[in-house]
């Protein structure tokens, strides 16, 4: 009786050793892929080039690891599933947490991978005026060129933040059970750059 009770609880943990193997997997893997900027080359007119590649963007925008942080409210969100936050927490007024409950509490320089506790030096929630919420990629793109709601940025500047930010760029190695953003970085980045390059046209509402 003793064999068979000791057989059934490591067979427990083999299976549950498997279980948080595969879930790590596959959080290290993008569920989806993000099409180059050349693909778009066979699309003549310049404009619906140009709103093409935003909207391939857009997969990369309307993720859990971007929307999680735009939230329309003062409350993030988290994991794949966007449920709010908790321990329940606000933006304050700078967007790091309130006075008692600072983001930097528990979110560190790293992701703390034990805890399941994403990390970055700068983690913060974005401000109100990006917040990305429930809009279409068409409403995300005309707020993302409008300097009142981006943070006082050019279009040109968005390369920078979207292609090689490393707040940004955590979204690619979002650590143990979350999933990554499509695609990667650099691929992101290219496709801002090949947007502005077309003229950085929106999609159509």
């Amino acid at each position: 009786m003793k064999s068979e009770t000791r057989f059934r609880i490591l067979a427990s943990v083999a299976a549950l050793s498997l279980s948080l193997l595969t879930g790590y997997a596959a959080s290290q893997t993008a569920s989806t892929t993000l099409a180059s900027p050349g693909s778009f080359s066979a699309i003549a007119d310049t404009d619906a080039r140009s709103s093409a590649i935003f909207t391939e963007l857009g997969k990369v925008l309307t993720h859990p690891r971007c929307l999680n942080c735009h939230p329309a409210g003062d409350r993030p969100r988290q994991g794949d599933k966007r449920r709010l936050h908790q321990p329940p927490v606000a933006r304050g007024v700078d967007g790091h947490g309130t006075e008692t409950m600072r983001c930097s509490i528990c979110h560190q320089n790293a992701n703390f991978d034990p805890g399941r506790v994403p990390g970055h030096p700068e983690w913060h929630l974005a401000p109100r005026e990006m917040a990305w919420e429930g809009k279409t990629v068409a409403e995300i793109c005309d707020q993302i060129k409008d300097p009142a709601r981006n943070g006082g940025r050019k279009v040109e500047d968005l390369i920078h933040h979207i292609g090689t930010d490393t707040l940004v760029g955590w979204a690619w190695h979002p650590g143990f059970g979350r999933s990554p953003a499509p695609g990667t970085q650099k691929e992101a980045g290219a496709l801002v750059e090949a947007w502005v390059k077309a003229g950085a046209a929106c999609p159509a509402k």
